[in-house]
């Protein structure tokens, strides 16, 4: 299943509260730092692709 950019975003934010209500496990929070990382690395890309996609559609005219 792919993810949107908006569900992945979401999915950060829910990350950032766990991280920052300081319930959660030194395990969990581990884990669910690396998902956090890959995350933003897969929106940065999909932000990256969407700039080099604006900037052709705007050499086009």
């Amino acid at each position: 299943m792919t993810e949107t950019f908006e569900e992945m975003l979401e999915e950060l934010r829910e990350i950032i509260r766990k991280l920052e209500d300081g319930d959660t496990s030194l395990e969990e929070s581990i884990a669910i730092y690396e998902r956090g990382a890959l995350l933003v690395k897969r929106c940065e890309d999909l932000l990256t692709t969407a700039e080099m996609k604006l900037t052709e559609l705007g050499r086009d005219r």
